[in-house]
């Protein structure tokens, strides 16, 4: 493993609000493990990074929306590389508001898809760090969007 220094990569977490309210995000399947992950990758020449993440959705799960201009946290992982090497990565994560998935895209027979709510997307990934950026994401997104309220069971009167 190459302990130098980690290398930047740029990611999105995608999300969506369901008709019923329930807040949920997107991930993919990895490529090389088949572990649920979110879009991520290198940063594009001449790119931003949310630019980069926006990219990234793309080509990985073929999603359009508007991406966030800020990262709203980073976490790290350790990349296997092609020729059997690993690097570490430390990712910068920025929100995207799903609008819609494209019918076809670069990635699409390599990779599967799934909408998850916040707390089973938190528990299929494995990074921490990540984990606890989709149990926070209604905070991140602010005040107009939060979880729906969870409701309460009524006791019929005997």
């Amino acid at each position: 493993m190459n302990k130098g220094k980690a290398r930047i990569q740029f990611a999105a977490l995608p999300y969506r609000r369901r008709a019923d309210a329930i807040l949920e995000v997107m991930l993919i399947t990895s490529r090389d493990s088949g572990r649920w992950v979110i879009p991520k990758g290198w940063q594009g020449t001449g790119l931003a990074g949310q630019d980069s993440a926006e990219r990234e959705a793309r080509e990985e799960g073929g999603l359009v929306g508007r991406i966030g201009e800020r990262p709203i946290g980073q976490y790290r992982y350790i990349k296997k590389l092609s020729d059997g090497s690993s690097v570490p990565c430390s990712v910068e994560v920025f929100t995207l508001e799903v609008e819609r998935q494209l019918k076809s895209w670069p990635e699409r027979k390599e990779r599967d898809t799934r909408w998850f709510e916040l707390k089973k997307a938190a528990a299929a990934v494995d990074e921490p760090a990540l984990a606890a950026m989709i149990r926070n994401l209604p905070r991140h997104l602010g005040p107009s969007i939060q979880p729906a309220p969870t409701p309460r069971r009524r006791i019929a009167a005997a």
